[in-house]
């Protein structure tokens, strides 16, 4: 039986995007004195609020959260920075009384915190400046010369280079957790799955994601890497006339669909991943953390 002795367990919930992961964290931590980092390349960008997903206002003043806003659009921002950054945060947390929630479906993000992925500092800095000035079609010139698989949205110069950074830390990680680490993923039906990112967006409609993505476009140019991802290029052509609304309803849809089928392959070739209803899953982890309470 675990004892308080152990510390203070990393608390690491997974999944698909729509599958329900912030609402449940929020839950956990407000009864367990929790703070939550966000594991999401998306919701790092400040300004990218509703199209992003992020969690509410109202989620955010319930417990504290960390990982939103850390730069500005068009900014790189690496796996490897996301590892230093939430390491920081998970012990400031522990050190408080706390306990640490990781939350998200970005899983080179979740595996480089979890399987303590060694990036190599200054290697890493070098390389990324390659990366970044390199063009689109060099990184597949280079993915192709190193044997590295392109990510399913090959189309988009981050998730090329988050594919590289993946590669090349695959030899230099743990193959288990690190210790005191507890690890679920959210298992949902895909019809509910596709229910909700309908319900989502709707939500983003009337909470204007429309009015957000003309400030960004105009803020932050509509070439910038971050504006090509996410739904804010659907919405670019909803404002151009381009589409209709039932037309972005229908892509976004399909878009978010393969995010979460992409989501849901990473995750499940991870053995040690516990799967959990939503509600088997919040029960697992009460007794989990009651146990060391």
């Amino acid at each position: 039986m675990a004892t308080k002795s152990l510390g203070l367990p990393l608390i690491v919930i997974v999944g698909p995007t729509a599958s329900g992961k912030t609402s449940l964290a929020v839950e956990l931590a407000e009864a367990f004195d929790g703070e939550i980092i966000c594991a999401d390349s998306r919701t790092i960008y400040r300004s990218m609020d509703i199209g992003t997903a992020k969690p509410t206002s109202e989620e955010q003043a319930k417990v504290p959260h960390w990982g939103l806003d850390l730069v500005n659009p068009g900014e790189y921002f690496s796996a490897a920075d996301f590892k230093q950054y939430a390491v920081q945060k998970i012990g400031e947390i522990r050190a408080r009384g706390h306990v640490p929630f990781l939350v998200g479906g970005t899983g080179l993000y979740i595996d480089s915190v979890v399987l303590d992925y060694n990036f190599g500092e200054k290697a890493d800095s070098s390389i990324r400046l390659k990366l970044e000035t390199m063009n689109i079609e060099g990184l597949y010139e280079y993915c192709d010369k190193n044997n590295i698989k392109l990510p399913e949205n090959y189309k988009n110069k981050r998730y090329v280079i988050r594919a590289i950074e993946s590669h090349d830390s695959d030899k230099k990680r743990r193959i288990t957790p690190t210790d005191n680490t507890i690890v679920v993923g959210i298992a949902t039906d895909k019809d509910m799955i596709k229910k909700r990112i309908a319900q989502r967006f709707e939500q983003m409609l009337a909470t204007g994601v429309v009015q957000e993505t003309i400030m960004l476009g105009k803020k932050y140019d509509w070439s910038g890497e971050a504006m090509k991802s996410n739904i804010y290029p659907i919405i670019h052509d909803l404002i151009d006339n381009k589409i209709t609304n039932d037309d972005a309803k229908k892509a976004i849809a399909t878009a978010d669909w393969r995010l979460a089928k992409r989501q849901l392959t990473w995750f499940r070739r991870h053995k040690f991943i516990q799967w959990f209803e939503v509600k088997e899953a919040k029960e697992y982890l009460k007794e989990q953390l009651a146990m060391r309470d």
